[in-house]
């Protein structure tokens, strides 16, 4: 159900999102992501400074005046936004929950291929796939994207990354870029991120919380798990369980990025204390100057 308080959340986030790739997100992005060649524009009259190699002979020899040729860019990309709606993604220890975040960096990459005039799809997924809107270059279809983060209610509570990602292998039919937002809390995907990276470009988003890497000293605290709803008691005072922790932490991140790395995935940070954009556009930034 659709409430006030979610309405105003959505406007908010909207509003925010536009201004941010209004200022500086869709150039970075656009930078990033350039088309796949490019489409003969016009021909018009050489002037001083113009490339030599760009120069139409023909014209030039019928005109009796050099002419030179103009391209535009071949853009037409294909953008999906696939965002993790798992229960755990309803934790924060501070200013926000993870879904939060998540919904911001989605509204941003959406409403940034939009204003590229890029297709842009949505899937929004747990432990199965709860919502998929294929790509369009609808400018209405964005404004959907981004309420759908905010305010759509899932039904399952687990995570099933692998099958998220074997449903876009089926479905896309022509290559794309996928920005996957999640907190990678999963197991069990690595060969649907293998043979989806292979296909498709890919940027992992990972959403974290303080909390998750650095366990508070606090005693005897009563922790739930938010997918399963399984609850135990945790001694955080202890020493023996903050190193455990911290080390099974440190494995799940080394696992994940020589993953990512073998599937030549990006890879972008986001966390519940800072804003998106910032970290999405040194991202692309960095993209840029590799290409």
């Amino acid at each position: 159900m659709i409430t006030p308080e979610l309405l105003a959340q959505v406007r908010r986030l909207t509003i925010r999102s536009r201004r941010a790739v209004e200022a500086v997100f869709s150039g970075a992005y656009r930078s990033a992501f350039r088309g796949h060649g490019l489409e003969f524009a016009e021909v018009r009259e050489y002037v001083p400074g113009d490339d030599v190699r760009a120069i139409d002979w023909n014209v030039t020899a019928r005109a009796g005046k050099p002419f030179i040729k103009r391209f535009h860019e071949e853009r037409e990309l294909t953008v999906i936004v696939a965002i993790d709606l798992s229960g755990s993604l309803m934790f924060g220890s501070r200013a926000r929950i993870k879904r939060e975040a998540a919904a911001e960096a989605g509204a941003l990459v959406a409403l940034a291929a939009a204003r590229n005039r890029d297709r842009v799809g949505l899937l929004l997924f747990t432990d199965r796939v709860e919502l998929y809107l294929p790509a369009s270059k609808s400018r209405a279809r964005a404004l959907r994207l981004v309420r759908e983060m905010v305010a759509f209610e899932p039904e399952g509570q687990g995570t099933d990354l692998a099958g998220a990602l074997a449903f876009l292998g089926r479905v896309l039919r022509r290559r794309a870029i996928l920005f996957v937002v999640s907190d990678w809390m999963a197991g069990n995907f690595d060969r649907q991120l293998r043979y989806i990276a292979r296909r498709h470009e890919l940027v992992s988003l990972e959403v974290s919380d303080p909390f998750e890497t650095e366990l508070p000293p606090t005693g005897l605290v009563l922790a739930r798990d938010l997918e399963s709803g399984h609850t135990a008691w945790l001694d955080l005072g202890a020493r023996r369980p903050r190193s455990e922790w911290r080390a099974s932490q440190a494995r799940r991140a080394r696992a994940l990025t020589d993953l990512l790395l073998r599937g030549r995935a990006g890879r972008i940070a986001l966390s519940t204390e800072a804003p998106a954009a910032p970290a999405l556009i040194r991202h692309f930034e960095a993209r840029a100057h590799r290409h």
